[in-house]
C-alpha cells in the first residue's frame, strides 16, 4: 500500500457477514462507509455488535465481504495497524512491553523508524495526551483509564488515516475525558468511535450509525 503516513483515508465495506464458530450468523452482509476525515459514532446496547464490526473493519476478524480503503481493496482476515488503527476496550490487551515508552514506539519501530526516532514519536504522543510522566511505568501497572491513553498513544503513534475506538471514554476521569476528546477533535485522519458515551458522541463525531442485534438500524446526522 503506498499511503502517505498520517493522511486520511475514505474507507468503504461491501457485505461484510461474521459469525462467532458454533453460533449462527451475527453480521449478516453489513455495507459500511466512512467518508475521509469523517468522525463517525457508532452507538447501540451492549451486545449490538459494535466491537464485533469494528475487530472485522481491521480485519482481526476475518469476515467475509470486502474492505476497500482509498481505492484499493484490503485483503480478508490481514490487520494492518498502519492503515487502520484500533483501540480496544481492554486496553490492557495492547500493553506487552516492560515500558509504556517502548510499547508506544512499538509501532513505529516496526514501520521501519529507528528506535532513537521512534522513542522520540512515542514521548510526543504520552506528551500530547498528558502521560508523559508514565514513560518508563509498566503498562499492566497502570488504572484503567492510563491503560486506556497509552493504548491510545501506541495507536496513535503510528499515524493510521483510520482510527477506530472502542468505549474511548470509559473509565477516565474528567480531566483526562477532556484531553482525549480535544484531541480526537484536532486529529487529521478519518475517525470511528464506539460508545455509550453521548456527549462525547455529540462533541466529536458528524454522523452517527445506530446498531443492534448485528445490524445498522439507521443513520442520522448528530
Amino acid at each position: 500500500m503506498t499511503h502517505e503516513h498520517g493522511h486520511q483515508a475514505e474507507l468503504t465495506c461491501t457485505g461484510i457477514t461474521f459469525g462467532y464458530p458454533g453460533q449462527e450468523t451475527f453480521l449478516n452482509g453489513i455495507d459500511f462507509h466512512l467518508d475521509s476525515g469523517e468522525r463517525l459514532g457508532l452507538v447501540g446496547p451492549n451486545g449490538s455488535g459494535k466491537s464485533t464490526l469494528l475487530l472485522c473493519l481491521t480485519g482481526l476478524l476475518k469476515a467475509s465481504g470486502r474492505r476497500v480503503l482509498d481505492g484499493e481493496e484490503l485483503p480478508p482476515g490481514k490487520p494492518d495497524g498502519a492503515h487502520i488503527g484500533l483501540v480496544f476496550q481492554n486496553a490492557e490487551d495492547m500493553l506487552f512491553m516492560p515500558t509504556v515508552v517502548e510499547d508506544v514506539a512499538f509501532g513505529p519501530q516496526n514501520l521501519g523508524l529507528s528506535p532513537e526516532a521512534a522513542r522520540a514519536a512515542a514521548e510526543n504522543q504520552l506528551d500530547r495526551l498528558g502521560i508523559a510522566h508514565l514513560a518508563d511505568a509498566n503498562g499492566l501497572k497502570l488504572s484503567g483509564g492510563q491503560q486506556r491513553l497509552a493504548a491510545l498513544a501506541a495507536v496513535l503513534s503510528m499515524e493510521p488515516p483510520v482510527l477506530l475506538l472502542d468505549e474511548p471514554t470509559a473509565n477516565l476521569d474528567e480531566a483526562s475525558r477532556a484531553r482525549l476528546l480535544d484531541l480526537l477533535t484536532e486529529l487529521p485522519g478519518s475517525l470511528v468511535m464506539a460508545t455509550h458515551d453521548r456527549a462525547a458522541v455529540k462533541e466529536v463525531c458528524s454522523r452517527v450509525l445506530v446498531m443492534e442485534e448485528g445490524k445498522i438500524l439507521e443513520t442520522r446526522e448528530d
